[in-house]
């Protein structure tokens, strides 16, 4: 793993006003560690080269592995849980930086060549020189963002205050089997009520957006190590394969190959 430059500031101030469209900090984080809601006066891609990290915006959710970064346009609010030992690696980005880049969150797979240019531009001075190594290793992560595929693994949260309570709880427990009957006293609305809002607000129904949120929190587990058998039994599957079949339908891959990212 990439040793952190020594004297490089962890402080994310640092990093927004530099004299370079790119700007990049290498940080570590204990399992547990909660970064409250804040932003920033850059874009900001956020991207961990181990652990998993669970970021939130006021509209949606996402679970992170090593494969996958998150870019958050400036002044886009969001708060960061972290899973497991992470070795986070940050761009801030200045808006206007290249052609292409994400006016809106995002999930972006992260492909082999962008992973090895973030680090290499960990290695550069914060204020590179912009005709030599640091100026082309910047101009080509630019061009790998742009270019990055952009995947819909978000898990979009409600504003109605009713629904809200509800989602909330579920991200807390996903292995919850209890129905929308079950969560009546909580949300303060029935059952009816809630199955319209979640069509209404989050596009989906209840069973596919708890679903989806069991998909993410398998993340965690999978990239840890734990065996699929065991974790596709924790989310209701009776066999790993059938597990398996259905994360990749909804996930776009396969559990396997996120265990794979997360040994990379």
């Amino acid at each position: 793993m990439t040793p952190r430059p020594r004297n490089r500031s962890t402080n994310a101030n640092d990093y927004q006003f530099v004299p370079r469209p790119l700007a990049a900090m290498s940080k570590s984080f204990a399992d547990g560690f909660e970064i409250r809601p804040h932003h920033h006066a850059r874009d900001q891609l956020v991207y961990a080269v181990s652990g998993v990290m669970r970021i939130r915006t006021e509209g949606e959710a996402w679970i992170v592995p090593p494969d996958r970064a998150v870019y958050l346009p400036a002044q886009t609010e969001h708060s960061i849980g972290i899973r497991g030992q992470v070795e986070m690696r940050t761009l801030y980005i200045a808006r206007r930086a290249g052609d292409d880049l994400p006016d809106a969150p995002t999930v972006l797979e992260v492909s082999p060549l962008l992973r090895e240019l973030v680090l290499a531009l960990i290695e550069e001075p914060v204020i590179y020189d912009e005709h030599g190594r640091g100026g082309a290793v910047a101009l080509l992560i630019l061009s790998e963002i742009a270019k990055a595929r952009r995947l819909s693994l978000v898990i979009p949260m409600p504003r109605d205050p009713r629904l809200l309570r509800v989602c909330n709880a579920l991200l807390a427990d996903p292995s919850s089997r209890l129905t929308l009957d079950n969560w009546v006293d909580m949300a303060g609305a029935s059952s009816r009520t809630l199955a319209r809002l979640f069509e209404a607000e989050l596009g989906l129904s209840f069973a596919a957006w708890r679903q989806r949120v069991r998909f993410h929190n398998a993340l965690e587990a999978i990239v840890a190590g734990e065996p699929i058998s065991r974790v596709a039994e924790r989310n209701g599957y009776r066999s790993s394969s059938a597990f398996s079949a259905a994360f990749r339908k909804t996930m776009g891959h396969a559990p396997s190959s996120l265990r794979e990212a997360g040994e990379g």
